[in-house]
């Protein structure tokens, strides 16, 4: 069976969860993410019993609002997902625009659900203004009523009664975290905050995430940061300071859908980095040996 994810979002590390999950140690007490997203990491981290507590947080609040739905209220998220999908029955592109403005208006979880499920390649864009502008899709509907609905009760029985749910700054996360905590950072890509040529919900300004970095570092807070990755040779992302002495991997994403649309036949590796104090336990437990040496390794 197939782990759920009731929400759909470009840039989740959905295909690339279990590959992240090698690194967390053994007996892993709360797993903590401050830029959750879809959650794809602590849903598979729970489907694997790979934590026992979980902190999903996200500086847009209204996304929050729908995982507290998803969480705790299952069967009021998945009537109201399955009235507005049927809404939209031979008048798809109309009533999506209807939906985008009643949502820019309110931020019901309901209708920002609907949304994820029906925009252009489940990419989540908010204009200066903090409104949702992405287009339609088109092509399609949306996800079907009956599979959104197993999803959601599926990570609903998953998440609910161990999981805190927030909407905080991500420094507010960290300055709440102690040694027994694991962090997952999924920050948005540089470039692509509201400054940047597209617009997510928040901008991450560079030099305040180091900053967050070697804060953990000092609390010997362990974490595992996604942050940068290539396609061929093209690199993304500033590079991160050696003082922080992570232990950087590369994990395969697949094919590139740009260098395809292009004729190339290129994947994109992503990168993935891991604190010292992190790599010193699962090396101690003897975790990584076998796995680590099956990835790309950056002295």
């Amino acid at each position: 069976m197939k782990i759920p994810h009731p929400i759909p979002y470009q840039g989740s590390k959905r295909n690339l969860a279990s590959q992240i999950l090698r690194f967390f140690p053994d007996e892993t007490n709360r797993l903590v993410e401050p830029f959750a997203g879809s959650a794809a990491v602590s849903i598979a981290s729970a489907y694997y019993f790979k934590a026992d507590n979980f902190w999903i947080n996200d500086i847009n609040e209204p996304l929050i609002r729908l995982w507290e739905k998803i969480i705790d209220s299952p069967e009021f998220i998945i009537k109201k997902y399955h009235d507005i999908w049927l809404g939209q029955i031979g008048n798809e592109e109309e009533y999506y625009y209807k939906i985008r403005s009643l949502f820019n208006e309110n931020h019901q979880p309901e209708y920002l659900l609907f949304l994820l499920a029906k925009c252009v390649k489940a990419a989540v864009r908010y204009n200066s203004n903090g409104a949702f502008n992405q287009s339609p899709d088109k092509r399609r509907k949306g996800r079907q009523p009956k599979n959104m609905r197993n999803d959601i009760l599926r990570v609903s029985q998953l998440l609910k009664g161990k999981t805190k749910i927030t909407s905080l700054n991500y420094e507010a996360v960290i300055d709440n975290l102690d040694a027994n905590d694991l962090v997952y950072l999924d920050p948005p890509y540089q470039g692509t905050g509201k400054n940047g040529g597209f617009r997510y919900y928040e901008d991450v300004k560079f030099d305040d995430f180091i900053t967050s970095l070697f804060v953990l570092n000092k609390k010997q807070i362990p974490f595992i940061l996604s942050y940068d990755g290539r396609t061929g040779n093209k690199v993304f992302g500033k590079a991160l300071p050696n003082e922080l002495n992570l232990i950087k991997f590369e994990l395969d994403a697949g094919r590139s859908s740009t260098a395809t649309l292009h004729k190339r036949k290129q994947n994109t590796y992503e990168s993935l980095y891991i604190s010292e104090c992190l790599n010193e336990k699962i090396t101690a437990q003897g975790i990584s040996n076998q796995y680590i040496e099956s990835l790309t390794l950056f002295d």
